[in-house]
């Protein structure tokens, strides 16, 4: 079960979120402001958290900089009032992963969660092995033997995540908002670029194939 902590000093919107997270199975860890959002990180772990930015005592802004500047990755999605573009990129800027503006469509919040949910797990792996294929996550390499690859990041990431979950149909709607992000103005026909690509990088690897389902997505096929 995922940890989720809600940073929020709105008490409706504080209990809404609670509710609407352990209705989909999340273990959920509530906080009024910023400094009890840091007591509750050293006490607990969190898997992703959920961060207001207008809040007494630390805001959103300054927990985000204090998380990140004490090395802690943990994914954050900022859920705010503010709607400024200049609001939205020095979120970015201190760290924020991911940022959505009120009143919270909370279908869509479920599903950015969901996805940087994966998208942490894939990096905290680092490592995958396909018989004598490694993918290294940190520096971008495909290794075999001594034949290796360093990758274009999107194209790195891609791979990674196929292989990740071999034989698992991904739609090209859910490739793109996983790995080039929900807020990306790439289309879809971005993916079947990227696919192109690594098959004829390794066409020639016996122990994967990349495969086009009709109508779907595509998937990992591995062989070994």
């Amino acid at each position: 079960m995922f940890h989720v902590l809600v940073a929020e000093d709105n008490i409706n919107t504080r209990k809404l979120m609670e509710t609407v997270l352990r209705r989909n199975g999340y273990e959920v860890f509530c906080a009024q402001d910023g400094a009890q959002a840091l007591q509750v990180m050293e006490e607990k772990h969190i898997d992703i958290i959920l961060l207001d930015i207008m809040m007494p005592n630390m805001d959103g802004y300054d927990f985000t900089r204090e998380l990140r500047d004490a090395g802690v990755e943990t994914p954050i999605l900022m859920i705010t009032a503010k709607q400024l573009p200049s609001d939205k990129h020095k979120g970015f800027l201190l760290g924020t992963d991911d940022y959505m503006t009120k009143p919270v469509d909370i279908e869509e919040m479920l599903l950015r969660i969901r996805a940087l949910l994966r998208r942490a797990q894939i990096i905290n792996e680092r490592k995958l092995h396909i018989g004598e294929v490694t993918l290294e996550y940190d520096t971008l390499t495909v290794a075999r033997g001594e034949e290796r690859h360093t990758l274009p990041q999107k194209e790195f990431y891609l791979l990674y995540k196929l292989l990740s979950y071999p034989d698992k149909i991904f739609t090209r709607i859910q490739l793109m908002d996983e790995i080039w992000g929900m807020e990306s103005e790439s289309t879809d026909t971005t993916v079947n670029v990227h696919i192109n690509r690594l098959r004829r990088r390794f066409e020639h690897y016996p122990e994967f194939e990349l495969v086009a389902v009709r109508g779907l997505g595509y998937k990992a096929v591995k062989k070994v």
